[in-house]
């Protein structure tokens, strides 16, 4: 009885930690490449958990994506490329009907004190290459990228969110 005991404890902590989530957290920096948060990206069975804490933003609504490289290094963050996406040509917009950006999310918003936390969900994306989602972790990354403006979810090809201010890497 006491193996067969242990044995059942051995096989539920295997369980366990089969079940245990990949999480990624990369350090958001501005375009001086201060350290202005934290992005930390959960994978979920059916998308990814995605949370965002940051400093120093303009007060207000901002677009908040995920792009296709994992790289922050420029001041503009132009070498973030655009959003990932499986499909071409790819469509931008959580409220456009004909939508297939796997990059978009919702917007987040920043306080008088220029501090945004948000937990955010996407059924798009991937930390393990899932079957029709974008996989955030393929050879060269990808980025989470916050935009000076709020994402309006249907103009292309970023929903009028203007200029990219933060970055953070994820690899």
């Amino acid at each position: 009885m006491r193996i067969m005991t242990g044995l059942a404890a051995i096989l539920l902590a295997g369980a366990a930690l089969a079940q245990t989530p990949l999480v990624k957290t990369a350090s958001l920096k501005d375009g001086k490449g201060a350290e202005i948060g934290t992005v930390t990206i959960t994978d979920a069975p059916k998308g990814v958990l995605v949370r965002v804490e940051a400093n120093g933003l303009t007060p207000g609504w901002h677009g908040i994506h995920f792009h296709e490289k994992g790289d922050c290094s420029d001041a503009a963050f132009k070498m973030s490329g655009g959003h990932v996406h499986t499909m071409t040509p790819s469509i931008h917009g959580l409220l456009n009907p004909k939508a297939t950006d796997q990059g978009d999310l919702p917007n987040i918003h920043a306080g008088a004190d220029g501090k945004a936390m948000a937990e955010l969900f996407s059924p798009f994306a991937s930390l393990k290459a899932a079957k029709g989602r974008a996989n955030l972790l393929d050879a060269d990354g990808s980025a989470i990228v916050i935009h000076a403006s709020p994402d309006d979810y249907t103009t292309q090809p970023i929903g009028g969110a203007g200029a990219r201010v933060a970055c953070a890497v994820v690899k």
